[in-house]
């Protein structure tokens, strides 16, 4: 089922999301709908608390960055089939420089900036079979999940952008939680 998106300003994504086991009620529906709702979208990831839920999770499905035509082969094939479940994650380590990207965000939508992140990244999380996992990702792979994991504690892609950048942007993010916004999804704007 696809699921509508929380829009901008909506209190549940600032919240930090609470971890889960194995018991949380209809886990695998709620996987299920958010991959449905994410590839509806055109999204490469999405996490609980943009359908929602305050629950530490989010997916990644990286197959539309696969087609990015200066990637070398071999990153954009590992994109082309890169899809997991993250579930309780927690970011051990970020390394290397800082590099540039443009950023887009279901919950912000019609709005790409410029952010700041770093290469690689560390992180330790639970599969939907909840086996633990540690693993360290490179490149596109490493923002998306440091964009993701960043939901699951509340931020957002705006909050790294400079003071400049924020108040450029301001009357975009009022529309957008106004729902004075034109997209091709289901969207959930805050309550007025």
């Amino acid at each position: 089922m696809i699921l509508p998106i929380i829009a901008y300003g909506d209190p549940v994504l600032r919240k930090i999301g609470s971890e889960i086991d194995k018991d949380y009620p209809g886990l695998s529906s709620l996987i299920a709908d958010m991959k449905e709702t994410m590839k509806n979208a055109r999204g490469v990831g999405l996490a609980a608390p943009q359908v929602g839920k305050s629950i530490r999770l989010f997916i990644v499905d990286t197959e539309g960055f696969s087609e990015l035509e200066e990637l070398p082969a071999e990153e954009a094939e590992f994109l082309k089939n890169f899809k997991k479940v993250f579930i309780n994650a927690k970011i051990l380590e970020e390394t290397g420089d800082e590099w540039v990207f443009n950023e887009g965000c279901l919950s912000i939508p019609n709005l790409n900036e410029d952010v700041f992140r770093q290469e690689t990244v560390t992180i330790r999380y639970q599969d939907e079979n909840f086996d633990t996992h540690t693993e360290t990702y490179k490149g596109l792979i490493a923002r998306v999940i440091q964009h993701e994991y960043d939901h699951i504690e509340g931020v957002l892609f705006t909050d790294k952008l400079s003071s400049l950048k924020k108040r450029l942007i301001k009357k975009k993010l009022e529309n957008i939680s106004k729902g004075k916004v034109n997209v091709d999804y289901r969207m959930k704007f805050p309550k007025k």
